[in-house]
């Protein structure tokens, strides 16, 4: 062998060696990340497939499902109200072409009846509660049940009114006293930096950019040699996203 190859080969098994022993052990490098909530089940939309979207009885049964977490989305109204919604238009959730911040609170629509599972086509939920509500309205009925722990992740949408949507989001964790429990999330780096530099004491969860970074990390094997800042990460089951 090439004498002038051993240094080379010595660094490579030295960098195999250390990964190996980092990915087993990340405890050396990496503290552990400490929520005060445990979360194996993620009620997404706060559990579209069972109950209409985002709406209080679909929070409500949730929570009675036991689950661990309500992950939900928010948007502002023309008149500045933080509602809760996935989309932005809502045409999709009420038959309504309109956009959310175009309109007042009070005018908001009301959901559809029937509410196709977006991760299910062709299955529909329903349920007695048709209004886009108000997180507001959520903390203050989940306040009473914080002992338990349970978590909450908000995105905020994704338009201009993004930084003070983030604010009065911030806000609300505060007076409810949920900072704990309350997870910034959002696909977008961008605007999930800006949510974290508001209110740095919530936990943060991994946006698209810095997932797929984590992919490449892991598999590379530099994973245990990079500072980590988030405490979650969410992603969809690979039977979801193959369906």
């Amino acid at each position: 062998m090439d004498q002038t190859c051993l240094p080379l080969l010595s660094v490579v098994a030295g960098y195999l060696l250390a990964s190996a022993y980092l990915l087993r052990n990340p405890g050396v490098l990496h503290r552990r990340k400490s929520l005060q909530f445990g979360c194996r089940h993620i009620s997404h939309r706060g559990g579209a497939g069972e109950r209409i979207e985002n709406t209080m009885e679909a929070f409500r049964h949730a929570l009675a499902c036991n689950t661990d977490m309500l992950e939900l989305d928010c948007h502002m109204t023309k008149d500045g109200q933080v509602v809760v919604s996935h989309d932005e238009n809502l045409l999709r959730q009420t038959g309504e072409d309109i956009n959310i911040e175009d309109c007042d609170y009070a005018n908001l629509p009301a959901y559809k009846d029937r509410l196709e599972v977006y991760f299910y086509p062709g299955h529909y939920s329903q349920g007695s509660d048709h209004r886009i509500p108000q997180p507001r309205g959520g903390f203050s009925r989940l306040s009473s049940n914080s002992h338990q722990h349970r978590g909450q992740s908000g995105q905020p949408g994704d338009h201009p009114k993004s930084l003070p949507l983030s604010r009065q989001i911030s806000d609300l964790v505060k007076k409810y006293d949920r900072e704990g429990i309350t997870v910034w999330a959002s696909v977008s780096e961008q605007r999930l930096q800006q949510c974290h530099k508001g209110n740095p004491r919530m936990p943060i969860a991994f946006s698209k950019e810095r997932f797929l970074r984590l992919l490449v990390l892991f598999y590379t094997g530099l994973l245990p040699f990079v500072p980590i800042k988030e405490s979650c990460l969410e992603t969809f089951m690979p039977s979801i996203i193959n369906r």
